[in-house]
């Protein structure tokens, strides 16, 4: 039986390891051991050096001062486990349990049927097996079959609800069972002549079984706090409620200042919100202190695996072109060719080209034949690369690596990998360098079936997201280790650890002791037979390492009133320590705020109006572009004057514009070489085979296009009948998609220009009735002719043709998604709309060369919807603006 004492290390403010290695000492004296042939076992392995400090300062021999796993380590190398068993990694575990459970016929079913839900079920399994394989490691040898035994009893077969997970749960103990031994077997075999076990925040049950097998004599020093009076004898530490995010990281970064100033380092930031800690990190960085991060972050959210996985996804046969276009910019052979990566980009997006696919099929005529050349080249040697990693169909394992380093090789990117540590970690992390040994590889040919792309791609991402990259170690500018000022590290790690200062944000009930999801397929009574840590268990570490840091010197507690909308309250740990408190007749130190308050001048922002040169006014005028300077004179003044234009998004989804555009090209093919003499079925059965022929041309998903699909069959018929109507009516289609220009006087050179849908010939060619196809609302067009002065886009395109033709013209919105069939809805009068359009215009026009402002006026539906809204920053001016009698206004 270990001799259990009971230690002052855990007395606020004292030196821990000092009266530790002095106990030590007096203990082996006391039984004539040499110090130095006694092994010394603490909880983890960042206290091993201060441990070794406090023995140096001694003058004694020093114990051999290890932890579980590294004095396991220094007695030979890990076992490696054999073929189907568990410990390469989780990443390869769960693999092997989405493998090993699709070979089933139930597995199988279940994969086709709910693929997410099948992977997350192997992945519960690949966790469980790790958690049975963690707790048969804390047994010792002789009595692991008893353990063993005792889990199979309590998984026995169960019919109804939970028999499917109970299953689970059988394959996932067996697999653990059947898998290698753990190394820390080996210190049951051990014979120093004493064992000395540190415990602190709860007892370690690997040691305890092993000092239950000792035959020498067993000392354990236990330096935690008791569960019955856990804040006995602490200082009350500071308190501060924050009213948001960004306040409670700056609030947390000035306390650490504020130590690191006063020389009270290092300084433990304690990881309790990882994304509120990393934001703490920035600012400190910022002041230049010197940091170590033992938490680190995961490998995927690094630059290098986001490298790797951007390949991944670009070699996809489904790859979106936006994920082609991303890998290009990331990939070192596309560095350097920013130009010809521009012009590849701006054709997919005047194109609208969303598949990546469609990327190679795309014609860049309209670019300067060098650029175009090389973004040809550009484009050939990316799908190169993505096509040879892409392969045609399954690879094994390793085939898969080798495919993945040599398109990494070829693409420039497996050199910046080996220069960044990052890099170089994953690298490791999936085999690609240092490479598999020939045995390694040979196993996993025989563990792992022919895989596809996406296997292997989701195989990759896990390996990313479990394996966390630790930043390198600070250093001065020599070269030499610098002693970290602060050191960012989990609440479990500060225990007796000489920090200054203690600084904890995140102290909410939703960070701080709140009882987290245990996501196991074990039972309770599998779980206590195997002697695992229970929720009640696991919530007692947190809230003895709680306990245990407020024994440090100058502690800081901190939390956010709210989570963006969710409100938040103090820790239930923080709540019992104010009990506590209140029961000694003190409470929570007030945080005294070290940030200085600076008083900042308000600086109103307004509307800006800028004007323009006339040699700077184009010259020429599209419907939208006067449109623009009719709703808002800086939305024309942002696209006219400084040319700017926000890139569309090559989303895969289609949208009811691309529907437009593409009806409007299916019905310019309809009427171009009509028979106007066809009767309604052949036109009928015609007017769909275009539509068929033109989605299978311009590569548009059919699945995607489905509901566009419905939306066209129901047209067809009603299309086929208006037309025949007005066909009888004398009316007859001309042109269509036809581009004008035109140049009036009273313009003084400038130039209108536009598309017009569809122009007809009525009465044998007496009139013309101009037509402009809208897949939109039918109450909004007729909202919008009914102030014929208003809809500026049939008065433009009269006033086009009405420069071509000296014919009487009508036009007409057709609209073509009503729900009882087309309407039309006419702009009444539209020769006189458009005198007064051109006579405005020219208005506007001599206004502007006369140095008239053009003003954001911040009205309507119109700011809405804007791209230049972030330029003339409505959504910051102070005040509403001031009516302005802005050039457009005097158009109608």
């Amino acid at each position: 039986m270990a001799t259990i004492a009971r230690t002052g290390a855990q007395q606020p403010g004292s030196q821990p390891w000092t009266a530790i290695a002095r106990r030590v000492v007096e203990w082996s004296s006391g039984r004539g051991l040499a110090v130095r042939d006694v092994v010394l076992l603490v909880p983890f392995a960042q206290l091993l050096a201060p441990a070794r400090r406090a023995f140096a300062s001694t003058g004694t021999w020093m114990p051999r001062i290890e932890t579980t796993l590294t004095l396991a380590a220094s007695l030979g190398p890990p076992p490696e486990p054999g073929s189907g068993e568990l410990g390469w990694g989780p990443a390869h575990d769960n693999l092997l349990a989405m493998q090993t459970l699709a070979r089933q016929a139930w597995g199988r079913e279940w994969s086709r049927r709910d693929p997410r839900g099948f992977a997350q079920a192997a992945a519960r399994v690949a966790a469980t097996a790790h958690q049975c394989m963690r707790a048969a490691a804390a047994v010792s040898p002789r009595q692991r079959g008893e353990c063993w035994a005792s889990a199979r009893a309590v998984l026995q077969p169960v019919g109804g609800p939970g028999a499917r997970e109970r299953m689970l749960a059988q394959i996932a103990l067996e697999w653990a069972a059947r898998s290698a031994v753990p190394a820390t077997d080996r210190l049951f075999a051990l014979r120093p002549a004493a064992w000395i076990a540190v415990t602190a925040g709860g007892a370690d049950p690997l040691v305890i079984s092993l000092l239950q097998q000792a035959e020498m004599p067993t000392l354990v020093i236990d330096t935690g706090v008791g569960l019955d009076d856990p804040f006995r004898d602490i200082d009350a530490p500071s308190h501060a409620v924050c009213d948001g995010f960004e306040d409670e990281a700056f609030a947390a970064a000035a306390q650490v200042v504020v130590h690191v100033e006063r020389g009270e380092t290092p300084v433990a930031l304690i990881a309790q919100d990882r994304v509120l800690v990393r934001r703490i990190r920035a600012l400190l960085e910022r002041r230049e202190i010197v940091l170590r991060d033992e938490t680190g972050w995961k490998l995927s959210t690094t630059r290098a695996g986001a490298g790797v996985m951007a390949l991944l996804t670009a070699a996809r046969r489904d790859a979106s072109a936006d994920a082609w276009l991303d890998w290009l910019k990331s990939a070192p052979f596309g560095t350097g060719r920013g130009g010809a990566l521009a012009v590849l980009e701006a054709a997919s997006r005047r194109a609208q080209v969303s598949e990546a696919s469609g990327l190679r099929r795309l014609s860049l005529d309209a670019a300067a034949s060098a650029l175009r050349d090389e973004a040809s080249a550009l484009r050939d040697e990316a799908s190169a690369i993505v096509d040879h990693l892409a392969g045609k169909g399954l690879r094994s394992f390793v085939e898969w690596l080798d495919a993945l380093l040599e398109a990494l090789d070829r693409a420039g990117s497996l050199q910046r990998l080996r220069d960044d540590a990052a890099g170089r970690q994953a690298l490791g992390a999936l085999g690609l360098e240092p490479r598999l040994e020939a045995r390694r590889g040979q196993q996993l040919a025989k563990d792992l079936d022919p895989m596809t792309l996406a296997d292997f791609t989701r195989w990759v991402d896990d390996v990313l997201e479990c394996e966390t990259f630790l930043p390198s170690e600070p250093t001065r500018a020599d070269g030499t280790p610098a002693p970290a000022e602060v050191v960012i590290t989990p609440l479990a790690q500060a225990m007796l650890r000489p920090f200054a200062a203690l600084v904890l944000p995140g102290a909410d009930d939703r960070q701080l002791g709140a009882l987290a999801a245990f996501d196991s397929l074990l039972p309770r009574a599998a779980t206590e037979a195997m002697g695992l840590p229970d929720a009640v268990a696991r919530r007692d570490a947190e809230w003895l390492a709680f306990a245990q840091a407020l024994r440090l010197p100058r502690v800081t507690l901190l939390r956010r009133r709210a989570d963006g909308a969710e409100p938040l309250g103090d820790s239930p740990f923080v709540e019992r320590l104010r009990l506590a408190l209140a029961e000694r007749g003190t409470d929570l130190r007030a945080w005294d705020d070290p940030r200085v308050e600076r008083v900042v001048e308000p600086a109103p922002i307004g509307p800006s109006a800028p004007t323009v040169s006339a040699e700077r006014l184009p010259l020429s005028l599209s419907a939208s572009l006067f449109e623009a300077l009719r709703a808002c004179p800086y939305q024309f003044f942002a696209r006219s004057v400084l040319g700017l234009r926000e890139a569309d998004e090559l989303d895969p989804e289609l949208e009811k514009r691309d529907y437009g555009k593409w009806l409007h090209d299916v019905l310019l093919a309809f009427h171009r070489d009509r028979d106007p003499g066809a009767g309604a079925d052949a036109d009928i059965a015609r007017l769909r085979s275009i539509g068929a022929a033109s989605r299978e041309s311009s590569g548009l998903d059919e699945a995607a296009f489905l509901p566009f699909a419905a939306s066209f069959d129901v047209l067809v018929p009603r299309y086929v009948e208006w037309l025949h109507a007005r066909e009888a009516q004398g009316a007859s289609w001309a042109e269509g998609e036809i581009e004008l220009r035109a140049s009036p006087a009273a313009l003084e050179g400038v130039e209108l220009l536009g598309r017009v849908d569809r122009i007809d010939r009525v009465d044998g060619g007496r009139r013309l009735e101009l037509i402009d196809y809208k897949t939109g609302s039918s109450s909004a067009l007729k909202n919008k002719v009914r102030e014929r002065y208003e809809d500026t886009q049939l008065a433009f395109y009269a006033a086009l043709v009405g420069a071509h033709s000296d014919l009487p013209l009508r036009a007409f919105y057709l609209a073509l998604d009503a729900t009882r069939g087309l309407e039309a809805h006419e702009h009444l009068k539209v020769a006189e709309s458009a005198e007064a359009l051109v006579a405005g215009a020219a208005a506007d026009l001599r206004r502007l060369r006369g140095g008239a402002p053009l003003p954001p006026l911040g009205e309507g539906s119109v700011c809405e919807y804007c791209e230049a809204r972030g330029l003339c920053r409505r959504d910051h001016w102070t005040l509403q603006p001031a009516p302005i009698d802005a050039p457009a206004r005097e158009s109608s």
